[in-house]
């Protein structure tokens, strides 16, 4: 199966092609600004890298959050026009599996916690048990909230907000496994993950887990003729 797979969520911009004869080809583009810019520029670097063609492609796979709104956006965007005049499925994989997706294959015995910096000291957060299994729903939570939850017994972290998680782990606790700081999901785990999701006749959609900052001004607004 042939993946055109896509993550502006979070500090990077990604994109990569899979391809069965030549493995994962793709491009990561670290910033926290300007994904709608860089995206599609990169996106033809990709494929031009791949020999592919949009009409050769079978599905495009995209992060779908939590993360930056604006950013989720843009990615979402992209993929779903893409597989629109591609006449190809799109499918969403969240920035929280995408994040622990590496780590299950390479112990699945061992919890994972993702911890994804969602501001104001809080995490977007989703915890992993063995086999893969979710034993936390995504969800925001409070640092301190955060650790209580991840704090049963042997885990591993990892994410954009690993260290806040990690730097917050109480002293007379067993220390966590593994603390991974990363400000992105690796664009290749997110190519594998599309390529094994199930075929869904519906387009992706953002998971935000909270409300966007920025809120109308109603006191502000013009009355309506």
């Amino acid at each position: 199966m042939r993946v055109l797979a896509i993550d502006t969520a979070l500090e990077a911009c990604s994109a990569a092609v899979l391809d069965p004869a030549h493995g994962v080809i793709g491009e990561t583009l670290p910033m926290q600004r300007g994904h709608a810019e860089a995206l599609i520029p990169l996106i033809r670097r990709v494929m031009n890298k791949a020999g592919a063609k949009f009409d050769e492609l079978d599905r495009v796979a995209v992060s779908t959050g939590p993360g930056s709104f604006t950013g989720l956006r843009v990615g979402i965007s992209a993929a779903r026009g893409i597989a629109l005049a591609a006449g190809r499925s799109a499918v969403g994989l969240t920035t929280l599996v995408a994040y622990a997706a590496p780590l299950i294959a390479k112990d699945d015995s061992i919890s994972i916690a993702v911890a994804i910096d969602a501001r104001h000291s809080h995490i977007y957060l989703q915890i992993f048990g063995p086999g893969g299994r979710t034993l936390v729903q995504p969800r925001i939570a409070s640092i301190r909230d955060a650790v209580r939850l991840a704090n049963n017994g042997p885990v591993r972290i990892v994410g954009s907000a690993a260290n806040l998680l990690g730097d917050a782990w109480p002293a007379h606790e067993m220390p966590p496994l593994l603390v991974e700081q990363k400000p992105a999901p690796d664009i290749a785990w997110v190519a594998r993950l599309g390529a094994a999701a199930a075929d869904s006749s519906a387009m992706p959609k953002p998971l935000y887990l909270r409300a966007p900052d920025a809120q109308p001004q109603d006191a502000s607004r013009l009355p309506r003729r």
